[in-house]
């Protein structure tokens, strides 16, 4: 069976987000899974000397309009949130725990988490939202949010973003389509090709 597409993302990325409406339709066209992994943006950055769009001075404005005109372009609901960006560890965690006990309910979680924050503009940092989105995808909020502050999730997450930048994820989106690298959701249309032709 052909290797998934490994798909690193954060919850606070917006472009992730907009990837992730696309990805699972392109990987069936090509009869691929989809492999989340998390990562987190604030870490990458330190290693990189990157900072978030919006605190890039000139591209920080036009990022906003991009993302939108991005999901307009793509024909998918988005509004910018406010607080953004925002923390994702306790997300991002969830994720993890879901993973390692329900991997069809964590693939429902990074959508409406994205959602929550992309879509209805919730606070997905704040526990009581994170709460809800857990509910709302048919899980015990109250057990991942006492399991996400046990250490082996915090660590299990720590060392799924160490790897992540060892293997020179800088940014998110981040796919890997057999071992070879794209970065952003607007390299979705190389990746169809990678999978149509083979590599070029």
């Amino acid at each position: 069976m052909a290797t998934p597409i490994e798909f690193y993302f954060d919850f606070s990325s917006p472009y992730s987000y907009l990837a992730s409406e696309a990805v699972e339709a392109l990987a069936a066209r090509h009869a691929r899974e989809v492999e989340y992994k998390p990562m987190l943006l604030g870490v990458a950055f330190k290693v990189s000397g990157m900072r978030p769009l919006p605190e890039v001075p000139l591209k920080g404005e036009y990022s906003k309009r991009d993302f939108e005109r991005s999901a307009r372009f793509a024909a998918v609901p988005f509004v910018l949130p406010e607080p953004f960006p925002i923390s994702t560890v306790g997300a991002a965690r969830a994720f993890v725990w879901l993973g390692d006990t329900d991997r069809a309910r964590a693939r429902v979680f990074v959508h409406a988490a994205f959602r929550a924050y992309f879509v209805a503009g919730r606070n997905i940092a704040d526990a009581s939202v994170l709460a809800d989105v857990l509910r709302e995808v048919g899980a015990d909020p109250n057990q991942v949010l006492a399991a996400i502050q046990q250490p082996d999730i915090k660590e299990r997450l720590k060392s799924l973003v160490d790897a992540a930048v060892a293997r020179g994820v800088f940014g998110a989106p981040f796919l890997f389509v057999d071992g070879e690298p794209f970065w952003g959701h607007d390299r979705l249309p190389q990746v169809e090709r990678w999978l149509a032709s083979g590599p070029f």
